[in-house]
């Protein structure tokens, strides 16, 4: 069998962060029972093109997962585990926000069948909760983390850091507090503008000022210092776990594997025929919920990847891991040699350069690397 992973995109949440360019979306009321009858559909649509496959990790993402009720929960992992066989460890992971109204849902979730959430954090400062738009305090984050950590086998929450006037010395505070509340894992992102959220034009306005390029730096390599030193040590980019805890759900997608993407929105590779294709689903809640009740599924026409599109996706994932892009993943993928799949002289360039390595087994980006990891693919595959 082949091992799959399953998304499930939940596209609705309370209100919008400014920060957030996520598929998300705020309504006055939601039919769930119609969603609920949608997602199952559009779960047996992509059951009809995966025969063989074996699920090893489910993943409920949004929007706010947490705001469904966990009658749609369990009834999407009954679907799902009738329609395809479940690895006996399958890891079951639910994103929520620390709300004290989402936290007493958690033993709800547990019983329907999930097995780890993440909780979206971001922040261990009210005045920072507050300018990230997020719902909840500190209070609230420090409860619904205790909530986790007495219900699921596995918990993780992401910070946000690279905030308008944060220090390394303040970052350092942070995270030691965020460290001592920590499980098995951590994600931490760089605060980034992105086109489309609140915080683009404010930005551009000039109402709030980013750190520096320089600071930013610091705050990275103090982000990976520390954590390293609090034994979760970085895996990729933004995440940070014990030896053997990282989140399988995302190792997916970062080694390139194949995964299905149902709900609006929703992306997805698979191999079909010996074809690696890529599945993507109608972005509006209102057009993918109408094409699935008209057509049995909400995806668009699924898109067949040259090796070139392959070849850039596979390193644009697997250089942002520590372990890299093994050989054998690309013969595997591409059936070329790793030399031969890229351009030898950038490559080398990049090596001497101390942002790549390579070695008999696979291609590594160097923690200096990770750090600029866009300028080097940019150099790396054009």
């Amino acid at each position: 069998m082949t091992n799959l992973a399953l998304y499930i995109h939940w596209p609705f949440c309370k209100s919008k962060c400014p920060y957030c360019d996520f598929n998300s979306h705020v309504r006055a009321s939601i039919d769930e029972a119609r969603w609920r009858a949608a997602l199952l559909k559009d779960l047996e649509h992509y059951a009809g093109l995966t025969p063989g496959g074996a699920i090893a990790s489910i993943f409920f993402g949004g929007g706010t997962p947490s705001l469904m009720a966990a009658e749609t929960v369990a009834a999407v992992l009954e679907r799902t585990a009738a329609l395809w066989p479940l690895e006996p460890d399958v890891e079951i992971t639910l994103e929520g926000n620390p709300t004290s109204i989402e936290s007493q849902r958690f033993r709800e979730f547990r019983s329907a069948g999930v097995n780890r959430v993440s909780l979206g954090v971001q922040a261990l400062e009210d005045g920072a909760l507050k300018f990230l738009g997020r719902g909840h305090d500190v209070k609230e984050a420090l409860a619904a983390l205790e909530v986790a950590r007495q219900t699921f086998e596995r918990f993780s929450f992401d910070l946000i850091y690279a905030r308008p006037g944060q220090t390394v010395t303040c970052w350092e505070q942070e995270l030691d507090r965020a460290i001592a509340l920590a499980g098995e894992h951590l994600s931490v992102y760089q605060l980034t503008i992105e086109a489309g959220t609140a915080f683009a034009p404010a930005h551009a306005r000039g109402d709030f000022v980013l750190p520096d390029e320089e600071t930013q730096a610091a705050l990275y390599e103090t982000t990976v210092a520390r954590l390293e030193a609090a034994g979760l040590p970085a895996y990729e980019i933004s995440n940070h776990a014990r030896p053997g805890a990282e989140c399988r759900h995302n190792l997916v997608y970062w080694r390139y594997g194949d995964y299905v993407g149902v709900g609006p929105g929703a992306h997805g590779r698979l191999t079909l025929d010996g074809a690696r294709v890529a599945t993507r689903q109608h972005r509006a809640p209102e057009t993918w919920l109408e094409a699935v009740e008209r057509q049995g599924h909400g995806g668009e026409e699924p898109l067949s990847l040259t090796p070139h599109e392959q070849r850039d996706e596979l390193l644009m994932m697997g250089l942002r891991l520590t372990e890299g892009v093994s050989r054998t993943r690309v013969r595997e993928r591409l059936g070329l040699d790793l030399e031969a799949a890229l351009d030898r002289d950038r490559m080398a360039s990049l090596i001497e350069a101390g942002f790549l390595e390579l070695d008999s087994e696979r291609l590594v980006a160097t923690p200096a690397g990770r750090q600029r990891l866009n300028a080097v693919l940019a150099q790396l595959i054009g």
